[in-house]
């Protein structure tokens, strides 16, 4: 079967969980061909990421003038898919939070990708993302083009849902996967209860490199680790605020921030305002590599989001062996378990962060050790890329023509 793979930026550096799912799949047999419809917009650092920008095909790196070329011989071969899904865009456009006219150039990206399929005789595409990965997808299944499932995270597709047209997705999707069992209750609450047994859960799954890596002693000095990108709702201010008043009660500790965003000029005020230049750094975007040797020198892993699907950071940190304290929110207390391998608090509650961070500073490293296996056992269980991708070929198997 040959596959075919749509994402709005892709490669980039949060996305490694789709570059190990792809590979998983390859190793399987099946021939993937990688299509992103724009490029991003910051600088690529891991090895991994540069080779699959070499094999990424990017749809709007086309000319105006070729994709009028496009968007007219799709009219041309089809005209009554063309009018069809022409009336579609304009239903899904009505109701888009990105108005008719991007609906109308998600339309033509859908042209373009349609002949590219064709031509590369794709047998099933596969979409990561509701949002405009998924309508292009639609689109182009309508255009008369091959089938179509799509993988959802959240939470941004669950915060619009009316927005992205995702019930009329989901409907017309051969299936959908979920990454949680949060995912998949919130994708039943946008769709018809017949079209639930096509919702399948596949979760993010880590390769070998983690898996295989054995876990070192959690170390005994006071270092913390926070891995994404610099953003609200990652909760890195909240952070700082409670970090400071653990400092505040005589704790010692330093913390560092893995990543970058639009939010680094935000943070680096705020770790002055509070003082904590001493005992927090930022190292900006990370190789998988770096990433691994901060966990690995961390004694846990802190995630204070206000919003999340289930986070892969949390996965690696504890397949490294490291406990972590996040939030009630999402898919993350299907991974992590209060008191057997992390910490669990409120999101946005500063006080329970800090409550929560001065116990992780406080409990052995044997302990924390301990923690970190615990974590580790669920993920080698739950998160195998190879695993998860057997689940997601299972489902091509099944509704695939």
């Amino acid at each position: 079967m040959k596959l075919a793979y749509l994402i709005n930026s892709y490669p980039m550096v949060s996305l490694s969980f789709i570059r190990r799912e792809i590979q998983a799949l390859e190793a399987l047999g099946y021939e993937v061909q990688r299509y992103s419809i724009r490029t991003w917009n910051d600088t690529l650092v891991d090895p991994e990421d540069l080779r699959e920008a070499e094999k990424t095909t990017y749809i709007l790196q086309t000319s105006p003038l070729t994709m009028l070329g496009a968007v007219l011989l799709t009219l041309a071969q089809n005209p009554g898919a063309f009018a069809k899904t022409l009336a579609l865009c304009g239903r899904v456009g009505w109701r888009s939070d990105r108005g008719l006219l991007v609906n109308l150039i998600y339309f033509a990206e859908a042209c373009v990708l349609k002949q590219w399929l064709t031509q590369g005789q794709i047998d099933h595409l596969h979409a990561h993302f509701g949002s405009n990965p998924a309508t292009v997808a639609l689109f182009c299944q309508s255009l008369g083009g091959p089938g179509y499932s799509f993988t959802v995270h959240g939470p941004e597709d669950f915060d619009k849902v009316s927005a992205i047209a995702l019930p009329e997705k989901i409907k017309q999707a051969k299936f959908v996967v979920a990454v949680s069992s949060f995912g998949r209750s919130q994708l039943y609450r946008w769709c018809d209860y017949s079209h639930w047994p096509k919702i399948q859960i596949v979760h993010c799954g880590l390769d070998p490199s983690f898996l295989a890596q054995e876990p070192t002693p959690v170390p005994d000095a006071p270092g913390l680790v926070c891995v994404g990108r610099l953003a609200e709702q990652k909760g890195q201010l909240l952070l700082l605020q409670a970090l400071a008043q653990v400092i505040q009660k005589g704790f010692k500790a330093q913390l560092i921030l893995v990543g970058d965003g639009a939010l680094r000029p935000a943070i680096e005020q705020a770790i002055e305002d509070l003082n904590l230049q001493d005992c927090v750094a930022i190292t900006g975007w990370a190789t998988e590599a770096e990433v691994k040797e901060q966990i690995t020198r961390a004694r846990a892993m802190i995630l204070p989001s206000f919003a999340e699907g289930l986070p892969v950071v949390l996965m690696e940190s504890l397949a490294l062996g490291r406990p972590a304290l996040s939030a009630y929110i999402a898919g993350i207390p299907e991974l992590i378990q209060p008191g057997v391998s992390g910490w669990l608090v409120p999101a946005g509650d500063a006080e329970a962060l800090a409550t929560a961070l001065a116990e992780v500073l406080q409990t052995s490293p044997e302990r924390l050790t301990e923690m970190g296996l615990a974590g580790r056992r669920l993920v080698c269980q739950e998160h195998d890329v190879r695993r998860e991708a057997r689940k997601l070929a299972a489902l091509f198997a099944r509704y695939a023509p």
